[in-house]
């Protein structure tokens, strides 16, 4: 159930690949709301903005690479305790640049076994699973 009372966030998530099947996670600045925890790169969706248009400005703004958005993977609503989000996920594909972790403390590209080894917001788990399950059912 969705509490209206809390704020909402209506954020665009990108699972980036690489040519080597790894995806690309941030670590969010320690000082930020939850800080220290891993998270997939994305952000606000600006108003007039579509899902896939707020990933290629939030990408190219907080790594510097540019990404092509492929096809919708997960569509997420996820109460925290300060608001609630609506995140829309797609995949992408890394297309130019080097990742640089301008809006986050580090960056790496992991091999999607090794996902469990990192902490991230509870949000992200269902990213996560919806990675699982596409990659069984490719």
């Amino acid at each position: 159930m969705v509490n209206l009372t809390l704020p909402r966030k209506q954020i665009g998530i990108a699972v980036i690949w690489n040519p080597s099947g790894q995806v690309l996670i941030a670590k969010r600045k320690a000082s930020g709301t939850m800080g220290g925890l891993w998270e997939f790169p994305g952000g606000k969706i600006e108003p007039g903005e579509t899902a896939a248009e707020c990933i290629i400005r939030e990408v190219r703004e907080e790594l510097a690479i540019a990404v092509a958005v492929g096809a919708h993977l997960i569509s997420i609503e996820h109460t925290y305790p300060t608001f609630h989000l609506s995140a829309i996920v797609h995949h992408c594909q890394h297309i130019d640049g080097i990742p640089q972790p301008i809006e986050s403390d580090e960056i790496r590209w992991v091999e999607v076994s090794d996902l469990d080894k990192y902490q991230f917001p509870a949000a992200n788990y269902a990213i996560i699973e919806a990675i699982l399950q596409s990659r069984t059912n490719i």
